[in-house]
């Protein structure tokens, strides 16, 4: 999948060029998340079947981090960027009082289907991540939860911290578990050399001003699907560790747990990873040589 990098921006003023490149590119991304939403819903990689046919099911992301969530039994949750609901109404299941937020209507159409099928309690309402603001109350959550794939689509993880930070209520906390950005800065198409298993560093690691650009000719997904796709064109920015804690801390938040993982839920490189259960993945060689993602607390003090 062919990449370009930078994307810049067009006009005379620099500040007004660099908003209108980033509108733009939410706008690409959520074309794209709106074509894929049904795919991902009916694919067997959600197991969105599974929630109807057992009620004490829970997606593979949440069931993964049980051990570090712990008892969310009463608290008021937000899930940031939910897509179709499958850890939403997992979270739900565990007793916590969820809203789930994401700026696609077909994604959010699925999440409401599934929340009403099984009888999961779920508000689910649609906002870009950077508006959250505008239509979820402030200070109002005990737990923030961001999923696996969401940071890459945000331009700014400081904005992104502080919408965290002000829809925490006091001592509320949040819990976030990611790609890790030495995975996300890795080409996985074409650096990954299959007969000497060596592995190059070829993406920016760290936040940039402009996005790169991902573009493809016969679509695709993350998924097992025979669907096609149009909408082909998507833009992604990466956070360094350091900038993702930095920014939680300058906005008061206290960093509680991090914990990086030698696995990730999806085949994040082809060709180079094996299964290991419970819908992980890890590379097949040495996988101990590459953080492949990260689990993340932090909580607003009381």
């Amino acid at each position: 999948m062919p990449y370009t990098f930078p994307v810049p921006p067009r006009g005379e003023d620099p500040a007004a060029a660099h908003a209108a490149l980033v509108e733009e590119s939410v706008a690409l991304n959520q074309a794209m998340w709106d074509e894929r939403a049904p795919a991902h819903a009916a694919s067997l990689d959600y197991a969105v079947q599974r929630f109807y046919d057992d009620p004490d099911y829970l997606s593979d992301v949440v069931r993964f981090d049980l051990p570090r969530l712990g008892d969310v039994a009463g608290l008021r949750g937000v899930h940031l960027q939910c897509h179709i609901g499958t850890d939403t109404v997992s979270l739900a299941r565990l007793g916590a009082r969820m809203t789930g937020l994401d700026f696609s209507p077909p994604a959010l159409a699925a999440a409401r289907e599934l929340a009403a099928g099984t009888g999961a309690d779920v508000d689910f309402v649609h906002a870009d991540v950077r508006s959250a603001l505008e239509v979820l109350p402030v200070g109002a959550f005990d737990l923030v939860f961001t999923g696996i794939g969401a940071l890459c689509w945000l331009p700014r993880v400081d904005e992104w911290a502080g919408v965290v930070a002000t829809l925490l209520a006091p001592g509320g906390r949040l819990f976030l578990r990611e790609g890790h950005p030495v995975l996300w800065a890795l080409d996985d198409y074409e650096t990954y050399d299959p007969a000497t298993a060596r592995l190059a560093l070829e993406l920016p690691y760290f936040e940039t001003e402009h996005p790169l650009e991902w573009s493809s000719d016969v679509g695709g997904t993350y998924v097992a699907t025979d669907a096609t796709f149009t909408q082909n064109r998507s833009r992604e920015w990466n956070h360094g560790l350091g900038e993702i804690v930095t920014a939680l801390l300058d906005h008061g938040l206290r960093l509680t747990q991090l914990v990086e993982h030698t696995s990730v839920p999806w085949e994040a490189i082809p060709g180079a990873m094996v299964a290991v259960g419970g819908g992980e993945w890890q590379l097949a060689d040495r996988p101990q040589r590459l953080p492949h993602s990260y689990t993340l607390q932090a909580q607003r003090p009381t």
